[in-house]
């Protein structure tokens, strides 16, 4: 006898098989999540390590918005420095691929360690998720 539509048949254990799409979550999850986020960019990996180190010492990884702000107007380059590096909510793809990687697997109130984009060096820090 074959399984129910959309069903699977049991295995020789009796359990039901996992089907690999039910593994990873429904697709438009992932399409859907938002994260927000504050960045500084540099041209410079040392402008931006002065800044990490700022950071670093006083948060340890996890800086207030306020402070990760003040230290983004100070040395971000690019033009959300005077919003304190504040991006706002973004959804998956709108970012350049490493950015979104390093923001979209950052836990809400963490900051990132510098990495290289082509547009430059980055911090992170990730403000919230949503779905």
């Amino acid at each position: 006898m074959s399984p129910p539509k959309g069903k699977k048949a049991a295995g020789k254990s009796g359990k039901q098989p996992v089907d690999e799409e039910e593994k990873k979550g429904p697709a438009k999850l992932k399409t859907c999540n938002h994260v927000k986020a504050r960045h500084i960019l540099c041209e410079k990996q040392g402008k931006l390590l002065e800044a990490f180190n700022i950071l670093k010492e006083s948060s340890g990884n996890r800086p207030s918005p306020a402070e990760f702000g003040r230290i983004a107007e100070q040395y971000s380059e690019c033009s959300s420095a005077r919003r304190g590096g504040d991006l706002g909510w973004f959804p998956r793809g709108r970012m350049v691929g490493p950015f979104q990687e390093v923001a979209f697997n950052l836990e809400p109130g963490t900051m990132s360690e510098p990495f290289k984009t082509g547009e430059g060096w980055h911090i992170v820090l990730v403000e919230g998720r949503k779905a």
